[in-house]
């Protein structure tokens, strides 16, 4: 299938919703460069998720430098017609390290595996093929 993406035009970033376990909708980026996907904390505290489930703790390389991020599994993660089931996301505090956003994480190339993505930025529409 192949989808309209909304592209944010001050930052030229895309912008896709995201469902989290079929019930909790999140406004994420689009991002090539991230190996895994991340959910801001305060978004996850939000609909009810805490530190406590994590399954372990990672340091990653960020535009930021180096840091430490909690990794959860989650049951589902719905994008683009597309689902992933039992998939490790990581948790990253957004506001304790500086960032303020409007977005409430990034939807990484481990969403993707297994698919064929083809993003049109001239049409702004993206294809998944699974």
């Amino acid at each position: 299938m192949i989808y309209n993406f909304e592209k944010d035009s001050e930052n030229e970033i895309i912008l896709v919703t995201v469902q989290l376990e079929g019930k909790h909708t999140f406004k994420m980026v689009l991002d090539t460069a991230a190996s895994r996907t991340t959910f801001d904390t305060t978004a996850l505290y939000m609909v009810g998720y805490a530190a406590d489930k994590t399954l372990e703790t990672s340091v990653v390389e960020t535009a930021n430098g180096i840091v430490e991020v909690n990794i959860l599994e989650i049951d589902s993660l719905t994008a683009l017609g597309h689902t992933v089931r039992r998939m490790p996301i990581q948790m990253y505090d957004f506001l304790a390290h500086g960032i303020l956003s409007d977005y409430d994480g990034l939807l990484g190339l481990d969403f993707f595996e297994n698919t064929v993505l083809c993003i049109d930025m001239k049409k702004h529409t993206i294809e998944v093929k699974t």
